[in-house]
C-alpha cells in the first residue's frame, strides 16, 4: 500500500541528481543533487564562477550534464522545454531590437503556440507598462526592458520558471523596487521559481530556500529554509529574523569561498 502511495506521488518540479559538468578538462559543476518541489521559489548564491548560471541552464536543457540527472516535472529539460513548461528570463533581455514590447511578448505565444496563455496587453498592463505596449527596446528603461523579458517568460504560463540574474544589471533603487514587483507578481500565481543571484538580500526577500554554491567546481556547501510571511514588506525586512537569515547566508557564503 505505501509502495503504492509511493508510486502515485507527483515528482518534484526539479530534481537534481548527483550532477556534474566539464567543458574540456575545466570542471564547473561537481555531483550536485537538489530537489525542488512544486510552488517553490529557490535562490541559488555563490561566488561568480561557481557554477550557477549553467546549472541553470542545464534545467532549462540548454546544456548537457557531463553525468548524473536532471528531470524537469519528471522527464528530462528537452521535453519540459518541447511542452512549454519553462520560461526563461536571463540578465540581459533577449528582446528582438526591431519589434515593440507587445509584439516581443506576442513573440513567445507564436514561438510556443500556447493554447493557455495570458493576453499580452493585458499582463504588460499589470506589469505596469500599459503606455510602453509601443515602445521599442531601445525606447525603453533597463527596468521596463526587464520587465518586459519577464512577461516574454511568463505569457504562456508555464510551470516552471528560471531566472537569471533578471537585475543584475540595474542600479539599486530601481532593483529593489523590481525584487518587490516581482515577489508580488509571483505571489500571485504561486509559480515555481529557480533564480541565481548574487545578492543575498534579494534571494532572502524571494524565496523559500537559499542553496549556497562552493568555488569552482560548484557544489552545494549549505542550504538555508527562509520561514517568513508570504508578504515580506519593508517592515518584515527590517525585523531581527529577516536580518538574521541574511546573516546566516553571508556567514554560509563566505564560509564557502573560503574553502
Amino acid at each position: 500500500m505505501i509502495d503504492h502511495f509511493l508510486s502515485t506521488q507527483a515528482p518534484p518540479a526539479v530534481n537534481v541528481s548527483s550532477v556534474s559538468k566539464s567543458f574540456a578538462d575545466n570542471s564547473v559543476i561537481d555531483g550536485i543533487s537538489l530537489r525542488v518541489e512544486k510552488g517553490e521559489f529557490i535562490a541559488l548564491i555563490g561566488a561568480s564562477g561557481c557554477g550557477k548560471t549553467t546549472l541553470l541552464r542545464m534545467c532549462a536543457g540548454l546544456e548537457e550534464p557531463s553525468s548524473g540527472s536532471i528531470e524537469i516535472f519528471g522527464r528530462p529539460p528537452s521535453a519540459a522545454t518541447s511542452a512549454h513548461e519553462i520560461g526563461v528570463a536571463f540578465q540581459r533581455p533577449a528582446l528582438v531590437p526591431s519589434r515593440t514590447a507587445l509584439e516581443n511578448v506576442r513573440l513567445t505565444l507564436k514561438i510556443t503556440g500556447s493554447n493557455d496563455a495570458m493576453d499580452p496587453l493585458a499582463l504588460l498592463t499589470h506589469f505596469g507598462l500599459a503606455e510602453a505596449v509601443d515602445r521599442y527596446p531601445h525606447q525603453l528603461s533597463g527596468g521596463m526592458q526587464q520587465r518586459v523579458n519577464i512577461a516574454c517568460a511568463l505569457v504562456h504560463q508555464p510551470a516552471l520558471l528560471l531566472l537569471d540574474e533578471p537585475f543584475g544589471a540595474l542600479d539599486e533603487i530601481t532593483r529593489e523596487r523590481l525584487v518587490d514587483w516581482l515577489a508580488g507578481i509571483l505571489r500571485e500565481s504561486s509559480r515555481t521559481t529557480l533564480l541565481v543571484t548574487h545578492s543575498v538580500e534579494e534571494a532572502i526577500t524571494l524565496s523559500t530556500r537559499v542553496f549556497v554554491m562552493s568555488r569552482r567546481p560548484g557544489r552545494i556547501a549549505a542550504e538555508i529554509k527562509v520561514p517568513l510571511p508570504t508578504i515580506r514588506d519593508f517592515e518584515v525586512r527590517q525585523s531581527e529574523q529577516f536580518l538574521g537569515l541574511v546573516r546566516s547566508a553571508r556567514d554560509a557564503l563566505h564560509s564557502a569561498i573560503a574553502d
